[in-house]
């Protein structure tokens, strides 16, 4: 660990325990699981008051910046961190998945009441610029029945260095060779057409704003400010909509490795929704201040078990038992000074 590392950390760590009793932890990332991760904050005051937490929701490209850096306690991404960027961390990382949610495709288009049915050949069409009105053959011949007007679509984006992105991308590339040679995927690409706007906050707005507007944002946002969702064509050829039970139908399909790094987007099950993921907390291995870290272990450890009885009314699926087991070998490689912070 350079110099300046270890000063931050030590630092964080003075700043972290006050004469009072209390420990404050900070984290910073993803607005994927903001809405959750809100929930379990104001929860765990009752669990344990001298545990203080703040958590920023400045998209998945920001927690990993912030964590890579040593300038708060865990980040947040809804993708795992790239190994070149966990170069620059000042020790090993640890991905640990805390629940699981899908990314919608939400649309404004007026008169337009049962929802969408979009293929991943229609997606990919839309957002490289080749399908420019609602009514155009790739939206319309799998909507029999819908009368979809003759009006240009208006893609939105994030600008921010987003999970969310770089779920949707991903899948995109997965499904397109044109996108996966063109655009690519990543948590910031180059977008071919649309505007741009920040967070799942900004999309949100943009979408309800903009006729003609399509958009991709995680479920619980497009619940709350009651978007249309689309129904998506998944691996096994069915049109499933997004929900808790869809999520937790791709999580079951698919074998968590010892990484805890793995994507749903293939998931063989019938029922499972397409644009899913787990979203991750990023934890030092290694922290320089015990009590902190067996603040921070602990409050963890109860998002993974206590904690996931939240998690359905907030439209994200809760973690697979077997991957619950995971997380809990996981936590317990938490150390400081040697010791583990969780006995």
């Amino acid at each position: 660990m350079t110099g300046r590392r270890r000063f931050l950390l030590l630092t964080l760590g003075a700043l972290g325990c006050s004469n009072d009793g209390t420990v404050a932890l900070n984290g910073a990332g993803a607005t994927f699981p903001y809405p959750l991760y809100s929930k379990w904050i104001a929860e765990y005051k009752s669990v344990d008051p001298t545990v203080r937490i703040n958590y920023q929701s400045i998209g998945s490209g920001g927690g990993v910046r912030q964590i890579v850096a040593g300038t708060v306690d865990f980040g947040a991404s809804d993708v795992p961190i790239e190994l070149e960027e966990e170069r620059g961390a000042g020790g090993p990382l640890l991905h640990v998945p805390t629940a699981v949610g899908s990314v919608v495709v939400s649309y404004n288009v007026n008169g337009v009441t049962a929802p969408l049915k979009l293929t991943p050949e229609a997606l990919a069409s839309i957002w490289l610029g080749d399908t420019k009105r609602w009514n155009a053959p790739p939206i319309a011949e799998h909507n029999p029945g819908v009368t979809l007007p003759d009006l240009p679509i208006v893609v939105v984006y994030r600008t921010d260095g987003s999970g969310t992105s770089a779920i949707f991308t991903r899948y995109l590339a997965a499904v397109s060779s044109r996108w996966a040679k063109e655009v690519g995927a990543g948590k910031s690409v180059r977008w071919p057409v649309g505007i741009g706007a920040k967070g799942n906050e900004g999309v949100t707005a943009q979408l309800q704003s903009t006729p003609g507007a399509i958009g991709y944002t995680e479920l619980a946002y497009a619940t709350q400010n009651r978007l249309p969702r689309a129904e998506l064509r998944n691996g096994a050829g069915r049109f499933v909509a997004p929900s808790s039970a869809a999520a937790t139908a791709a999580a079951e399909g698919v074998t968590m490795p010892a990484s805890l790094q793995v994507s749903l987007a293939a998931a063989p099950s019938e029922t499972a929704y397409p644009l899913t993921a787990y979203t991750y907390l990023l934890l030092y291995e290694n922290v320089t201040d015990a009590r902190r870290g067996e603040a921070l272990a602990r409050f963890v450890w109860w998002t993974v078990h206590d904690g996931q009885r939240f998690v359905r009314a907030l439209d994200y699926a809760p973690l697979p038992a077997t991957v619950v087991t995971q997380v809990e070998a996981s936590l317990k490689r938490l150390h400081a000074g040697g010791k583990p912070v969780l006995e």
